[in-house]
């Protein structure tokens, strides 16, 4: 029982992991763009080029995309029974927390390629990209590394299908035609 207990304190552990990695991505978005929006090259501010909009874009797409994710799961954990969050959202939170701590590590790294030298310093304009490109490891080890839980995430949906299949079979009649429940 106390196996089970740790094991239902883990999804919970990375879905706090997952909140704090996504507000991270967000704050390197954010540094982005503000400094973008500030830091002249070649005559023209740093936004006014093709290549920085595109590298703000895409961590915008991957923040905003994560963020609609976890909120998706903290609505399901919120709403379902604690013996059924723990039952079908496992894998779920696994796959959502290697999401989140790879949108985290593409989003310090785009944000210290905006900065550039600044991205290095831990004071001035960009100390804040400087911290955070430090925290990315931190993030993606604790509650399982990526690699265990993108195990975990197929293992644990896999076994969810087999026990909808094992539910559906109970259900249906005898000589039913599969799929007509």
């Amino acid at each position: 029982q106390g196996f089970k207990m740790i094991m239902a304190n883990f999804n919970h552990e990375r879905f706090v992991l997952c909140a704090m990695t996504n507000r991270f991505s967000r704050v390197c978005l954010e540094e982005a763009l503000k400094f973008a929006n500030k830091r002249k090259t070649f005559g023209k501010l740093l936004v006014q080029h093709d290549v920085i909009r595109w590298k703000l874009a895409e961590m915008a797409r991957l923040v905003e995309s994560t963020h609609a994710w976890l909120e998706s799961v903290a609505y399901q954990m919120n709403t379902m029974t604690p013996m059924e969050a723990t039952l079908k959202l496992g894998g779920i939170t696994a796959l959502l927390k290697v999401q989140c701590t790879k949108t985290f590590e593409y989003c310090a790294r785009e944000a210290a390629q905006i900065f550039g030298g600044l991205s290095y310093t831990r004071g001035g304009q960009g100390e804040k990209v400087e911290r955070l490109c430090r925290e990315v490891r931190a993030m993606a080890i604790p509650g399982g590394s990526e690699e265990v839980m993108l195990d975990l995430g197929v293992r644990q949906q896999k076994k969810l299908g087999e026990m909808a299949k094992m539910y559906g079979d109970m259900l249906l009649p005898k000589g039913a035609p599969e799929g007509n429940l």
